[in-house]
This record gives structure tokens, C-alpha cells and sequence, in this order.
């Protein structure tokens, strides 16, 4: 991961590629929450 990102912007923020790793991450962290909230309501 260090490779990727440039010593003035450690966090990769403000490039594309950042936008839609932390996209991915937010919509990956919905989908399992969401199915985890589907299997507990229907018990």
C-alpha cells in the first residue's frame, strides 16, 4: 500500500483511486451489515 500513495498525501484522499477504495470499503461494510440485520429479523 505504501507504494501507492505519495509522502504528500498519505491518506490517498485526494486521488481517484482513494475515492473508490474507501467507496468500496463503505459499500462492502453496508452490504455485510445489512445481511446481518436480515438474518437477526428473521428469527
Amino acid at each position: 500500500m505504501a507504494g501507492v500513495f505519495t509522502d504528500a498525501d498519505p491518506t490517498g484522499m485526494s486521488s481517484p483511486l482513494g475515492k473508490l477504495v474507501v467507496l468500496a470499503m463503505l459499500v462492502s461494510a453496508l452490504v455485510v451489515l445489512a445481511r446481518w440485520w436480515w438474518h437477526q429479523r428473521k428469527r
